[in-house]
């Protein structure tokens, strides 16, 4: 369902963040001794490098990441069109894994993807998988540690369009993922719509605004949830709302109305996560942010399940999101120009702001912008 309102006010978000205060006050005096001999242990877990996935069509590859400074890992397949056709370039489709293990299901996903494209259901593509290792919700950390966001936005995809034929640019990649990588999905989709012409969040979680409020059903220890939470956000609720989707949407509506990105959610009815995500799918409502949002009826916390479940509407996303007539974030009004309309945006936005001129997500409109602008002028190709 695509819906469209007007913005609400933000107070049910303040009052939230104020409830997330509170229940950190009181849960550290039981807990923070816990945290603290767990809060070394975020760095000595961090596992850049995975093992091989073999599968047709899929490659292993790593790349010397300057956010991380070290060596990073990925799986990327192949459709057998990147060999046969040599000139030929070919859109991406990013799929960030869930928790707990992140080369588990490479090879029942390429042969998902490869299988549709054979079928003609999608045009022939790349899908890459990136190493989130095992708990690192696709944020970067508040120590450091880990800057999985910067990796894969700043590093990988970068690397992706340097070292293989792809269209490199917003109208030729799809960002998706299941569970802590539809969560991830949301965080980065949702933030960069200049890098990403479709976003989906399948079974996303955790998204819900209170992290240490469990949600019914889920089976993770509380020791590990404490861990987690300082691991990522430090065990501070002000940079876990910053980072969250839902002050994402709010910071980047406009400008997600504005490039038309395609954004879905998808979930199985029998899903512990599905309130949290009836509570986003209201909330992008809110926001007036155009998106789809569909159940699975009688399916689980289960990425294949949900993905066989969608049958054609999944295709029909993927394909819809290709099409975007907003090629470049640069052509701000999607004219299929970079023109003066859109260097006037830019100037008239200047300063302050995540609005549609605000091409790099950085909260501003300033010089970055305005040379992305003017390097590329002209039709859009």
């Amino acid at each position: 369902m695509n819906r469209s309102q007007n913005r609400p006010d933000s107070r049910p978000f303040h009052q939230a963040l104020s409830r997330l205060r509170a229940l950190r006050a009181r849960a550290c005096g039981a807990t923070c001794a816990v945290i603290s001999a767990l809060a070394a242990a975020g760095a000595a877990n961090a596992q850049w490098t995975t093992p091989p996935v073999t599968a047709p069509g899929l490659q292993y590859r790593t790349f010397e990441s300057a956010a991380a400074a070290t060596t990073v890992s990925f799986h990327v397949y192949l459709p057998p069109q990147y060999t046969s056709q040599p000139t030929a370039r070919f859109p991406v489709l990013y799929w960030l894994h869930g928790s707990g293990n992140g080369t588990l299901g490479i090879d029942n996903l390429s042969s998902y993807f490869g299988t549709a494209m054979a079928q003609g259901r999608i045009p022939p593509m790349l899908v890459v998988f990136p190493n989130g290792m095992t708990y690192s919700m696709w944020c970067d950390s508040k120590d450091g540690d880990v800057p999985m966001e910067s990796v894969v936005i700043d590093d990988l995809i970068p690397h992706v369009d340097a070292n293989f034929r792809t269209v490199a640019r917003r109208s030729g990649r799809i960002l998706d993922g299941f569970s802590m990588g539809g969560q991830g999905a949301g965080r980065l989709g949702l933030r960069r719509p200049d890098l990403f012409a479709g976003v989906s969040m399948l079974g996303a979680g955790p998204i819900q605004l209170d992290f240490l409020d469990a949600p019914e059903g889920k089976s993770t220890p509380p020791k590990l949830r404490l861990q987690i939470y300082e691991d990522v956000w430090g065990s501070d609720p002000a940079y876990y709302l910053a980072q969250h989707p839902w002050t994402i949407a709010i910071d980047r509506a406009e400008a997600l109305i504005a490039s038309q990105t395609k954004i879905r959610q998808g979930i199985g009815s029998l899903d512990a996560l599905v309130p949290m995500n009836v509570d986003f799918d209201a909330h992008l409502t809110d926001l007036g942010i155009p998106h789809q949002y569909s159940v699975v009826q009688g399916v689980g916390h289960n990425p294949s399940g949900v993905l066989s479940g969608l049958g054609q509407q999944n295709w029909n996303f993927y394909n819809a999101a290709l099409a975007t007539p907003c090629k470049l974030a640069e052509d701000i009004d999607c004219s299929g120009a970079v023109d003066a309309a859109d260097l006037s945006r830019v100037l008239s936005d200047w300063g302050d702001g995540s609005g549609p001129a605000d091409l790099d997500g950085s909260g501003a409109v300033d010089a970055v912008d305005l040379a992305r602008v003017l390097g590329a002028w002209g039709e859009v190709g």
